[in-house]
C-alpha cells in the first residue's frame, strides 16, 4: 500500500487510523467504534511519484509559468489490525 510520506525508517512499524472496518458483511465505519481500533504497519521504503508538470499561460499577454511537482510517498506493509 502506498501513502503520503510517515515519518519512521525502513522496517520500523508505526500505527494508522482505521477509517472502515469490514468484517464479513459487517461494515463498521462508526467513529467512536473505530476508535479502538489499531492498525500497524511496516515501513517498506520511502519513494518519490512521477512528476507532474503545471503549466499555466495567458493568450496574447506573454505570460507563461511552468511549475513541476513530485509527491513524496511511503510504500507499507500491513501486518496486523486488531478490532
Amino acid at each position: 500500500m502506498t501513502l503520503d510520506r510517515v515519518a519512521g525508517e525502513a522496517g520500523s512499524t508505526v500505527e494508522l487510523p482505521a477509517l472502515l472496518l469490514v468484517d464479513g458483511d459487517k461494515v463498521t465505519s462508526d467513529s467512536k467504534t473505530l476508535a479502538d481500533v489499531k492498525v500497524t504497519a511496516e515501513i517498506i521504503e520511502d519513494l518519490r511519484g512521477p512528476k507532474i508538470s503545471i503549466m499555466k499561460y495567458k493568450n496574447k499577454t506573454g505570460y507563461k509559468k511552468r511549475q513541476g511537482f513530485r509527491a513524496e510517498l511511503t510504500t507499507v506493509k500491513i501486518t496486523g489490525i486488531n478490532a
